[in-house]
């Protein structure tokens, strides 16, 4: 098995030593070239939709050094969230109040179970993965340990349940099925992992009978349901370049189905639309990023590594607008509430765009801490969920 190495970008700020008339002659180009790589300072603007906050809680910690992009999710308005030290928590969607919380246990000459990448919900379970390869399912009602499961891998992002079974992705590019009422193992896929690729996995997405798998290679495919079959195989970023930096085209962020039609973003800022039943591109555009799409009834709204997010045409992929006030500031993917766009950034803020133009209309901060995960929207309400593990509710003013 090949070993799964992960990318970073890193800095390397180069000091010059000597006279100061030296360092004078590079001081103006040194200061223009650094400041292009700053973030863009947010500019003030007036709000044309008021965003109230209705709670916060804290879930625990321990994203910030890992970088996992951590969200919450809902079923039966209840909030399901958890973080790698702090256990699993279901809160009120409606005002934040804890209903129950789950701590890993601690067994004698282990470490402690790390919860990582989100949990999965559906047929009265609640299922977590840890950075150990421990799959976790939970009674929903009140969270109460039902049966635990083992990977080869890291698990790194949220399990999918359905169809009586719970399905999971670790970090070797292996989905595994599990029964969901004792935790048997039913199937298994694997697929091969590029030498390099960006830290991260897409979470399974559950169609009819049908699972969509965003790979480290630049491919969604969909396997059936029952075992594990592949059924398509479709591009969304095609890895070229020369190098394997170069080369890297993971789709990392969620693809998203909606009635037939799958939409998938790509590390190589490529977004494809895809007829789901039988893996039929319908169109693709050169926008897009690592962090998801988001759906509305007439836009599919994509960020890219740049800080430049974007409104395509649902039916034709076309570029509707393009907002860059952004820039470099190392945005979520996006997520509809309403009739706006919402993206997170680095510093904590929340931005809501308008789906119609992509005009700035409102701003709030959840926190100084970064926000990594794509928002989630539910019965109104937009959650993020920072890496120091805050957790926060927004509602658009009706």
């Amino acid at each position: 098995m090949k070993l799964k190495h992960v990318a970073g970008v890193a800095l390397v700020a180069m000091t010059l030593t000597g006279c100061s008339t030296v360092k004078g002659w590079f001081a103006g180009k040194d200061a223009e070239a650094k400041k292009a790589l700053e973030p863009a300072e947010l500019v003030k603007f007036e709000p044309t939709v008021q965003v109230s906050k209705l709670w916060s809680a804290n879930v625990g910690k321990g994203e910030g050094r890992i970088g996992l992009r951590q969200a919450p999710v809902v079923a039966d308005g209840r909030v399901y969230a958890a973080a790698v030290q702090g256990g699993v928590h279901a809160l009120d969607l409606q005002t934040g109040k804890e209903v129950w919380e789950y701590t890993p246990a601690k067994e004698k000459k282990k470490p402690k179970l790390r919860l990582s990448g989100g949990p999965g919900v559906g047929e009265e379970l609640v299922v977590i993965g840890t950075l150990d390869g421990q799959v976790i399912a939970l009674d929903a009602a009140n969270g109460s340990e039902k049966w635990t499961a083992k990977v080869p891998g890291e698990v790194i992002t949220a399990p999918a349940v359905g169809n009586g079974m719970v399905f999971v992705r670790s970090n070797d590019g292996r989905t595994t099925a599990f029964d969901a009422a004792n935790g048997e193992q039913r199937w298994f896929n694997a697929q091969e992992l590029p030498q390099l690729t960006v830290r991260g996995n897409a979470p399974v997405v559950a169609g009819p009978g049908v699972l969509f798998i965003g790979n480290d290679d630049g491919t969604v495919t969909a396997l059936a349901m029952q075992d594990g079959r592949p059924l398509w195989e479709q591009m969304v970023g095609v890895p070229e370049g020369r190098t394997e930096l170069e080369r890297m085209a993971d789709v990392d962020g969620a693809p998203v189905l909606e009635g037939n039609n799958l939409y998938v973003s790509s590390f190589k800022n490529e977004t494809v639309a895809i007829e789901g039943p039988t893996g039929r591109p319908l169109w693709s555009r050169d926008h897009g990023g690592a962090g998801g799409v988001a759906v509305s009834s007439g836009n599919v709204v994509v960020t890219d590594s740049k800080g430049t997010v974007y409104g395509l045409d649902k039916s034709s992929g076309a570029a509707m607008w393009s907002q860059q006030a952004l820039a470099r500031r190392s945005l979520t993917g996006a997520a509809v509430q309403g009739d706006y766009a919402l993206v997170g950034d680095y510093k904590g803020y929340v931005h809501w765009l308008r789906l119609s133009d992509g005009a700035l209309a409102a701003r709030e901060k959840s926190g100084g801490d970064a926000l990594l995960a794509q928002p989630v929207v539910a019965d109104g309400i937009a959650l993020v969920q920072n890496v120091d593990g805050k957790l926060t509710a927004f509602r658009l003013a009706q």
